[in-house]
């Protein structure tokens, strides 16, 4: 960012109105992701100065214990469901999953999952990390991905979503190409790197699974309406220029019993509907891309 800008000069000011037409196969209207966060959280991480991990002293066998869920039980559960009505997961990962429960990333590639990075541990942050401390993450992330599932990672999730000035510049010039990090649009756009041809898909907070049941207190049937009207809007205005709608889920929240069915729901209504092209991350960026220039 340069000294004085009017703004950080992450990517360019784009009204809504008036882009250039974005079109998806076969007619569709709104390019739809799923996004399972599989993530590997410490009892006992170190302590970060500027974030506590857990809000009790460590270790927190109740906080582990919560999310050992996902990879236990609830995992299992919301994958069933999304393969039910055709949606193959474009995960954010937590790297370090690969060796801890090899078992739960096996299963999402034999669904034709896509794996991008969330960092190694969701219980280690990038505040204050220096340029040697944040490439190390990235090239393990690359390196432990590829060999456990035999894809190379495009896309980035900082872990816990924290990052350093340097974050975009970094994963473009690692030949990553797309970030989730940027909550500011409903369609792909450009981002301004050093190098790299790196665009922001969208990732949602407001339609993230965390933010509907610890922030914003919903029910699950409160969840899943939501999910509908987000996707409602979003394929009507997609009729004038393709939009996308992700859905952020954490498989300890939305795979607990007493919430997986009004999900199931939510994705019969969207994969029903006939507007939704129900897709991985990297297919909706390279549609993006082949006709953007």
């Amino acid at each position: 960012m340069k000294e004085g800008a009017a703004d950080p000069e992450i990517y360019e000011f784009n009204p809504y109105r008036n882009r250039p037409k974005i079109t998806w196969p076969d007619g569709k209207t709104c390019a739809v992701w799923v996004a399972p966060n599989l993530e590997y959280y410490e009892i006992d991480p170190p302590l970060h100065p500027q974030r506590k991990a857990w809000a009790k002293p460590h270790p927190d066998v109740v906080g582990y214990a919560h999310r050992d869920h996902s990879n236990r039980v609830s995992h299992w559960r919301m994958a069933e469901v999304m393969s039910k009505y055709g949606f193959a997961g474009s995960v954010s990962l937590s790297v370090a999953l690969c060796q801890h429960h090899p078992e739960v990333v096996a299963d999402g590639v034999a669904r034709g999952w896509e794996f991008f990075s969330h960092g190694i541990y969701n219980t280690r942050y990038c505040y204050d990390m220096d340029e040697a401390q944040e490439r190390a993450i990235i090239e393990d992330s690359i390196k432990t991905v590829e060999e456990a599932t035999g894809q190379k990672i495009r896309g980035w999730l900082a872990p816990a979503l924290t990052h350093t000035p340097r974050t975009l510049d970094l994963i473009a010039e690692y030949g990553l190409d797309y970030t989730c990090d940027l909550y500011h649009d409903d369609q792909i756009q450009r981002v301004i790197t050093k190098s790299g041809n790196l665009v922001s898909i969208p990732y949602s907070l407001e339609v993230n699974d965390h933010y509907g049941f610890f922030v914003y207190n919903m029910s699950p049937r409160e969840y899943a309406d939501t999910l509908i009207r987000q996707y409602e809007r979003l394929a009507s205005e997609g009729e004038a220029s393709g939009t996308v709608m992700c859905i952020p889920l954490h498989a300890y929240l939305i795979g607990q019993p007493h919430r997986i069915g009004p999900f199931e729901e939510a994705l019969r209504y969207i994969a029903n509907d006939g507007r939704a092209w129900i897709a991985r991350a990297g297919d909706i960026v390279d549609a993006y891309k082949g006709q953007i220039k």
